[in-house]
């Protein structure tokens, strides 16, 4: 039997972290010895540290890691996937959207497919208002219009990976990552789950608006050059515009069919549509310096304060 372990990123999950681990130790539980849960605690501020070094002091199946800070969704889920040492491993989030009780389905899926990872679709997300579901829906199918490769519609982190995915995850340098897309990127043979996804149980959402347009635009950003090409055609659309509408006006002055001299309105377009074409490229290229600006600083993408029942290990993100 290969072992598993279960990687939850918390953030302030007091109200609903005790019956994610009940509900995750009761599915364990059948599978097999061997098998644990690695809880990364992202700079909580509520009492979820308590509770979860009160989880790994009575059962030692249960590993803590606590980040000095917050550090955000991904890079909790790169130091589970760094700290992992079994043969396989399960990502979900702490807020039991995602039924930990598909996991041994999940893992007969595997193995029936001989594939290396599982990414779980989700027929239906109850809960969520039909903005979010508008958006993640149109995000998806735009982001795979642009990106550089296929990507599987509407899944989240939810998924099954083996040790070969994460070996090879492992060897990623970049701070900002994107992480569903980077493990469908590794390849390898990855297989679809269906499931419907339930409502949150408890507490509030961390992924509002703006982290939401946050982890999109990085999406965007790590795995297309897309909007750097629609910024160069707008560059070339407004050149070709200038000319066609200098000879115009040049035209015009010399057979008398415009009055240049008089066109207030037409200058102050011209003026307003090249100044937002320029602005608009900038800050395309902004977005990509911006990221050459973090990568090249070469910060830790997350610092460790402390690990319950494990031994930090130094990742290449560290170091």
């Amino acid at each position: 039997m290969k072992t598993l372990t279960v990687i939850i990123p918390c953030f302030n999950e007091e109200g609903i972290i005790e019956e994610c681990y009940t509900r995750l130790k009761a599915v364990l539980d059948t599978l097999g010895p061997g098998d644990g849960m690695l809880f990364i605690n992202d700079g909580s501020t509520d009492r979820t540290a308590q509770r979860l070094d009160a989880m790994a002091q009575s059962d030692p199946s249960v590993s803590v890691i606590h980040f000095s800070r917050n550090f955000g969704h991904q890079a909790a889920v790169t130091a589970g996937i760094h700290h992992c040492t079994t043969d396989l491993a399960i990502i979900m989030d702490a807020d039991l959207q995602d039924p930990p009780e598909l996991i041994p389905q999940i893992i007969a899926k595997q193995q029936a497919e001989n594939a290396n990872g599982v990414y779980c679709i989700r027929r239906s997300r109850v809960g969520e208002s039909k903005f979010k579901l508008w958006t993640s829906k149109k995000f998806y199918r735009t982001f795979n219009r642009i990106s550089e490769m296929e990507f599987p519609l509407d899944t989240g982190d939810f998924r099954l990976i083996d040790s070969l995915i994460m070996q090879e995850f492992r060897r990623f340098k970049e701070r900002g990552k994107y992480v569903r897309g980077l493990i469908s990127w590794v390849g390898f043979k990855q297989v679809p789950f269906y499931y419907e996804r339930d409502s949150r149980r408890g507490g509030e959402s961390k992924y509002p608006v703006k982290k939401m347009l946050s982890l999109a635009s990085t999406a965007l950003v790590y795995f297309s050059k897309k909007p750097l090409q629609a910024a160069t055609g707008l560059g070339f659309s407004a050149v070709l515009i200038g000319i066609i509408l200098a000879v115009w006006y040049v035209f015009g002055k010399i057979f008398g069919y415009t009055q240049a001299e008089s066109g207030w309105t037409s200058i102050m377009i011209t003026i307003l549509f090249f100044g937002g074409i320029q602005l608009l490229t900038i800050g395309v290229l902004g977005q990509y310096i911006g990221v050459l600006f973090d990568e090249v600083k070469g910060r830790p993408e997350y610092i460790i304060e402390k690990m319950v029942n494990g031994e930090p290990k130094t990742s290449d993100s560290q170091k």
